[in-house]
């Protein structure tokens, strides 16, 4: 894997994982990548310094604060739009959403609950899903 350092045509800093040094140009010249803030598709690589193996660091230590605040701004609007504009299934997630992809109920965004068990049942014929991202902590919750 290769993490590139990404920014947008409105200065949005955001990283990137590709397969190869060759997945950034294939999916950038299909149309596939975007900003996670402002879905602006003019993406391009930032001037980075390689790798270099070292000490052991934390995720945490790694991003810079502004990308931490950035990535959970991104997934808090993710779960917004989920929540908006999804049918909340509760925990009849997982028979729901495999009678979608069988075409026995309406083809439609859901969300909802589902075991650990069900999530692999799922995944196994085929049905796609995804976690929904996690609540944003409240201030309260924060150190």
């Amino acid at each position: 894997m290769i993490r590139y350092a990404l920014t947008c045509d409105h200065d949005h800093e955001f990283e990137g994982w590709f397969g190869s040094s060759t997945d950034f140009d294939d999916q950038q010249g299909r149309g596939l990548l975007e900003c996670p803030l402002c879905a602006s598709k003019a993406v391009r690589k930032q001037i980075m310094a390689p790798a270099v193996a070292g000490t052991k660091r934390t995720m945490r230590e790694e991003l810079p604060a502004k990308a931490q605040a950035m990535m959970m701004e991104a997934a808090g609007r993710i779960r917004r739009h989920v929540e908006e504009n999804f049918d909340d299934v509760g925990d009849a997630f997982a028979s729901e959403a495999r009678a979608i992809h069988e075409g026995r109920a309406e083809d439609r965004g859901i969300y909802g609950q589902a075991t650990p068990k069900e999530v692999r049942d799922l995944m196994e014929d085929g049905v796609p899903v995804a976690p929904l991202p996690p609540e944003p902590l409240k201030k309260s919750e924060v150190n």
